[in-house]
């Protein structure tokens, strides 16, 4: 799974940095055109990890995730066969909506299988993921640098060829039987885990929607994911318009983050172990962010050396925020559900990550940097503020969980 999950990053690697470009270039579109297609594929995007938690109750995640391959790889095959923007629409709009439901599935996998060496499986997956997407940029980088409609045409292939290796992989994998129910002999639920494990979900689990804390929870995380808008938004666009930094900086911001995680996320796994440790973490996340955000509004008041030297540090901060969310955001989202019925809770936690993908680079180029340097600030204090309250939130509710009996956690819904 693991090698998997390499291969499908590298083929979204290759895709993430040709995509805008192809259909610019070779499709022709114009830029409210464009803006459109990627806002509908954010909006379906949304709608995937619900959907994969709410079917991973009712069939094996394995053969879900198959099916999110290929039909990912059926949508960008298609892709080349027309330029309509209507059918293009409905297309790119398949491949995120597959693309959120096959990462939502991947986790739900992992949480399952792997039980409570699931922070360290996360780990790994993090950093094979990493490492594909930047083998994947750096192949992208070939076919641009040729920049013909062949050579796009040859990334996009390649990006489906990663599909279909992915899904006769995901076929080689073993799951525990039983459907719906993520839990793994020994993740912290025994001794009824190793039971449920292999027995078929019951009907009619308590459901996301109706659970208030656990909405408040998946709310809470939303902020708790900018980083990734700050490094791949934020960072970039205040270096061009604000400081007296050189350009050729930005291309070291991905090459920071992309190292960071491969060597040190399986350390950070190994020091944040359980529910409590998660919760913490959320705290330095709100810390690193604001600290990120210091060095980016003090940024434009140096000259060159002084405003690089603040946003790679910036960089490094915001990856640090990265590897305590990696860390907190999965094992509390895990750890809050109710063991019956974890697949469609974590289908709606993985929400978060969608919304801000969606809304967060909105939030930076419509009102932080419109603010100046007071915004950055006041983005930083805001994120750190709800840090805290997430971690007393959490906090409050594993007590709740912890002394609330299996079979009855709706009397835990209201925490």
């Amino acid at each position: 799974m693991l090698l998997t999950q390499a291969l499908d990053r590298a083929g979204t690697g290759v895709w993430a940095a040709s995509s805008v470009l192809y259909f610019t270039f070779v499709v022709g579109l114009d830029a409210g055109q464009l803006g459109l297609l990627l806002g509908a594929a954010g909006v379906a995007g949304i709608a995937g990890s619900p959907l994969a938690g709410h079917l991973a109750d009712r069939f094996q995640v394995r053969t879900l995730l198959i099916g999110c391959h290929l039909m990912r790889l059926g949508a960008l095959c298609a892709l080349l066969a027309t330029t309509d923007f209507r059918v293009l629409l409905l297309l790119f709009a398949v491949t995120h909506l597959g693309d959120r439901a096959a990462k939502t599935l991947e986790m739900l996998f992992a949480t399952r299988v792997a039980g409570e060496k699931r922070a360290t499986y996360q780990a790994l997956s993090r950093s094979s993921a990493n490492a594909g997407y930047a083998l994947g940029a750096g192949l992208a980088a070939i076919g641009l640098a040729v920049g013909t409609r062949g050579a796009y045409h040859v990334l996009i292939l390649a990006n489906a060829l990663s599909f279909l290796v992915a899904a006769a992989l995901v076929r080689r994998t073993r799951e525990p039987r039983g459907r719906g129910l993520v839990a793994a002999p020994g993740d912290g639920t025994a001794p009824q885990a190793a039971t449920q494990a292999t027995a078929p979900a019951a009907a009619g689990g308590p459901s996301p929607w109706r659970d208030r804390g656990y909405l408040r929870f998946v709310l809470l995380d939303i902020p708790m994911n900018l980083d990734d808008s700050i490094l791949g938004v934020g960072l970039p666009l205040w270096l061009v318009a604000h400081t007296t930094a050189p350009h050729a900086l930005i291309p070291a911001f991905l090459v920071i983050n992309t190292v960071l995680v491969v060597v040190l996320q399986l350390r950070v796994s190994a020091r944040v172990e359980g529910p409590s440790r998660a919760a913490d973490a959320v705290a330095l996340y709100g810390l690193m962010t604001l600290a990120c955000c210091v060095f980016l509004a003090a940024a434009p008041r140096g000259g060159v050396l002084a405003a690089s030297a603040a946003l790679l540090a910036a960089a490094v901060l915001a990856t640090a925020a990265e590897l305590m969310r990696s860390v907190s955001s999965w094992e509390l989202a895990v750890s809050l559900a109710p063991r019956e019925a974890r697949a469609s809770y974590l289908g709606v936690a993985g929400m978060a990550q969608s919304v801000q993908k969606s809304a967060g680079p909105l939030l930076l180029t419509g009102a932080v940097m419109v603010a100046g340097p007071a915004g950055w600030l006041a983005l930083g204090v805001g994120v750190a503020g709800l840090s805290l309250v997430q971690r007393r939130a959490s906090l409050r509710r594993l007590e709740l969980l912890s002394g609330t009996p299996a079979a009855a956690p709706a009397s835990a819904a209201s925490a």
